[in-house]
């Protein structure tokens, strides 16, 4: 690769792969929140000709800038992003949206005569993708407010503590804040009589047959990402991560359980609800960089579930190395 990573020669990035005749390749770079995604989808973005999808469930929403982790408008500048800022804090964007746009955005990316890099560490917005749509029931309106409502009168840790005595398995996938999920686990075993974890998942034969995944998942070591977790809460907060959550609760983040449980979003507004002392500050700290750090091991349990993909530790490779291996996988396979 060249000296500077974004110095791709022209020819290369003018290149056309013809499709037909064969199935369109799609990479996927995932991996734990700090491993440094965005920049590997940046650097094979620009060797193979790529457009990159973003795999986030907060990155969707306009002003979540700081706490999602958003790529910058400079780094957008360079390769075009899909799934940043689709709709208002206020409004909810479910699983199905997300891949009905997904499939969008990646049959736009291929008029383009480009390959599409769908990036991001969701797990279960990335499963989606690759294998359809959840097989649960469609929601029935009349039980959803009815449970809306028992949150509201008895709490979420009550309704949590309800589905983890009804599907253990399942509620260890989630976290007693996700509101959104607790609610619809529960709607699902009301209305199918059965656990979330016994509907079957999507699966390869659900995957889209004209279409060859290249999954990549980034990571580093416990002892090192969580230090770089840690580093990267500390410069969200002093990027202005607390400013960030007063505007978007001016726009309307408390009409969305699902944006407001987010990690970061979560715990600056329960110190903004606070008295704000510094035994607040130092909770609000920690609670921050522990939901992170939590969220990154759920994330290593969800993909060495996944098949498809192949493992790259960042500590045996460096990220020049590991963007080497993705360009070379796509270009010779």
């Amino acid at each position: 690769m060249s000296k500077n990573l974004y110095e791709v020669p022209q020819s290369q990035l003018q290149r056309r792969e013809v499709f037909e005749g064969k199935r369109k390749k799609i990479i996927v770079i995932a991996g734990p929140t700090a491993t440094g995604k965005t920049e590997a989808s940046l650097v094979v973005g620009a060797a193979i000709g790529g457009e990159i999808i973003c795999a986030d469930s907060i990155q969707l929403y306009k002003g979540t800038d700081i706490g999602s982790a958003k790529a910058t408008l400079q780094e957008r500048s360079r390769i075009p992003h899909y799934l940043l800022d689709v709709c208002d804090i206020k409004d909810y964007f479910s699983v199905v949206n997300f891949h009905d746009e997904v499939k969008c955005s990646c049959e736009e990316i291929f008029n383009h005569n480009r390959t599409p890099i769908i990036v991001g560490g969701a797990g279960f917005y990335i499963h989606t993708v690759l294998f359809g749509p959840p097989k649960g029931p469609a929601s029935d309106p009349v039980l959803r407010k009815s449970l809306e409502a028992d949150v509201d009168r008895y709490g979420l840790d009550m309704l949590y503590g309800k589905l983890k005595s009804l599907d253990p398995d399942y509620a260890e996938t989630i976290t007693p804040s996700d509101r959104h999920k607790i609610v619809r686990a529960l709607e699902i075993m009301a209305l199918t009589g059965n656990r979330v974890t016994d509907i079957p998942r999507p699966s390869r034969e659900d995957s889209p047959k004209d279409i060859d995944f290249r999954c990549w998942f980034l990571y580093y070591p416990k002892e090192i990402l969580y230090k770089r977790i840690e580093d990267r809460c500390d410069q969200m907060i002093e990027n202005g991560l607390l400013d960030e959550v007063v505007t978007l609760k001016e726009k309307g983040l408390l009409l969305n359980p699902s944006a407001a449980n987010a990690i970061g979003y979560r715990q600056a507004l329960a110190f903004l609800d606070s008295r704000q002392t510094d035994a607040d500050w130092d909770i609000f700290v920690e609670t921050f960089k522990k939901a992170s750090r939590n969220y990154a091991k759920r994330q290593f349990t969800w993909f060495r579930k996944e098949s498809l993909f192949r493992w790259i530790d960042l500590s045996k490779f460096s990220m020049d190395k590991a963007c080497e291996i993705i360009i070379s996988d796509y270009e010779n396979s």
